[in-house]
């Protein structure tokens, strides 16, 4: 059958709606944004609309610069950690029982229920030198004396991806379920070792539901703002959290905005590469 156009108004109201929330909750807001950027800053935290590209131009500096390396950094390297670890991890979990994995995905939707305050302050304690993990390895007799991961780098990468993993397994449930029990079956009994088969035909199969999940992790820890603020040295916060800082605290909201402009177009950038690079990878159809 050959689809044809809808006509009507009523026909139109899927296809309208939605593109009426995407207007009103992403291009008016960042139309504004967009806009603010291009103001000059007044003393005592007001602005004029002025048309001016200063708030650009002081985005080339090396504290701006230093973070929003690190920024693109640690959420790409906590978007590696979660998919590495939340791929097999969801694998197991489709091969078990409906009721196992319903309790499963009952537990990780659980966890999406804590903010991002609790989060933090959770990791907070279980790292610290007083009530955290170190106490118990002492007292196991691995540690001479407790010591305090928090707040710093590793404690950073904890907490980021205890908030990402159960998004991570909830995106690549549903590819690894309909996967085909068969084919790693046929694999095994040609002679490949289940190792072997659980990455060439497993991961090989659902390499496309990889990259997107990579994508969808990225872009979810790169707007972290508490985390990074809790858990992270100052060395270690990310440019969400110097976005915040100039618009709340320095009360500077062009400056603030250009920042964000120029992250969402990094960010933006980054995704196209590497859907790009997912694609280039696939085989070719025949």
């Amino acid at each position: 059958m050959i689809g044809r156009p809808p006509k009507g108004l009523r026909a139109r109201l899927p296809i309208l709606y939605p593109a009426a929330m995407l207007v009103v909750f992403f291009v008016i807001p960042f139309g504004i944004m967009l806009a603010v950027s291009f103001f000059q800053r007044e003393p005592g935290g007001f602005y004029t609309t002025d048309f001016s590209i200063d708030n650009y131009a002081n985005l080339f500096t090396v504290l701006f610069g230093r973070v929003l390396v690190f920024s693109i950094f640690i959420s790409a390297f906590c978007a590696a950690l979660c998919v590495a670890a939340g791929f097999p991890f969801t694998y197991f979990i489709t091969r078990m029982r409906r009721s196992a994995q319903v309790v499963w995905l009952v537990v990780l939707v659980s966890v999406l229920s804590l903010s991002a305050v609790i989060v933090a302050f959770a990791w907070s304690t279980m790292l610290s030198q007083t009530a955290g993990v170190s106490n118990l390895l002492v007292w196991l007799g691995f540690m001479e004396k407790a010591v305090s991961w928090s707040p710093g780098f590793w404690a950073l990468t904890c907490g980021m991806c205890y908030i990402a993993f159960p998004y991570t397994v909830l995106v690549l449930y549903p590819p690894l379920s309909r996967l085909d029990p068969h084919l790693p079956e046929a694999a095994q009994t040609l002679g490949a070792s289940p190792v072997t088969t659980f990455f060439t035909v497993v991961v090989g199969s659902l390499r496309s539901s990889i990259v997107a999940t990579l994508i969808m992790v990225f872009a979810f820890t790169l707007g972290t703002y508490l985390i990074p603020t809790i858990l992270g040295r100052p060395q270690h916060w990310t440019l969400s959290v110097l976005i915040t800082d100039e618009a709340i605290y320095r009360s500077n909201l062009p400056f603030a905005s250009a920042m964000a402009v120029f992250f969402m177009v990094v960010s933006l950038a980054l995704v196209g590469l590497t859907m790009l690079a997912g694609k280039a990878k696939e085989p070719a159809s025949r």
